[in-house]
């Protein structure tokens, strides 16, 4: 069992249940995600992601692109429920990172911590980014990565997310040596959750519900 079959079996088994208005959900408060590139590896493998359209996805982020139809073009309708335009979600903050990038790239400073804030509460919103930090370390000349999420669906958006993360390593210029996901409250849909059970149990092309 990789890592992330190992966070959904604990919820299943341990999780509380809670209530919010999309419905439902089993949670665990204050989880932590150690990988490693092998363990990356391991779930990328046996977890389907669409990987082509999350590359696309953190592409548009990064351009800044708030237009909902511009992503629905690429084949990527999970945003249609926010309207017509994406306001103060990840391409507002995302935009900020390719110069960030570049600056690690450029600097390569192992004494500095290079971190990239997502969310406000002072601005109008309708989809606030539940991955809310991200910090860039370099030690003994690889890259340490950290992100902070607050909020995560552990059988839709945290996949994306580690595949996100994944995507934003490549583009710098170190090795990758791990990447902690701390996750302020990990849950799963009721809706998902005999689902969930079949995927723990070895089934293939289980597909799992949006809830917004």
């Amino acid at each position: 069992m990789n890592k992330y079959h190992h966070i959904l079996n604990r919820i299943l088994t341990d999780g509380r249940r809670q209530e919010n208005r999309k419905g439902r959900i089993t949670y665990l408060l204050n989880e932590r995600l150690d990988l490693t590139p092998g363990d990356l590896l391991d779930i990328f493998e046996d977890h389907g992601i669409a990987r082509k359209k999350l590359r696309t996805e953190l592409s548009l982020f990064m351009s800044g692109e708030r237009s909902v139809e511009r992503y629905r073009e690429a084949g990527i309708s999970w945003w249609d429920y926010c309207g017509r335009t994406l306001v103060n979600s990840y391409p507002t903050y995302l935009e900020k990172l390719p110069p960030l990038i570049a600056r690690i790239n450029r600097e390569k400073r192992s004494s500095k911590n290079y971190v990239l804030f997502l969310g406000s509460t002072d601005a109008e919103s309708n989809q606030a980014p539940c991955l809310s930090l991200v910090q860039f370390q370099i030690e003994s000349g690889g890259l340490v990565m950290s992100a902070y999420q607050r909020s995560s669906d552990a059988n839709l958006g945290l996949p994306a997310d580690l595949y996100h993360l994944y995507l934003m390593s490549r583009q710098i210029d170190l090795p990758l040596r791990s990447i902690t996901l701390n996750l302020g409250n990990v849950h799963i849909y009721e809706n998902n959750e005999e689902r969930t059970r079949r995927l723990l149990a070895g089934e293939e092309g289980v597909r799992f519900d949006l809830n917004v």
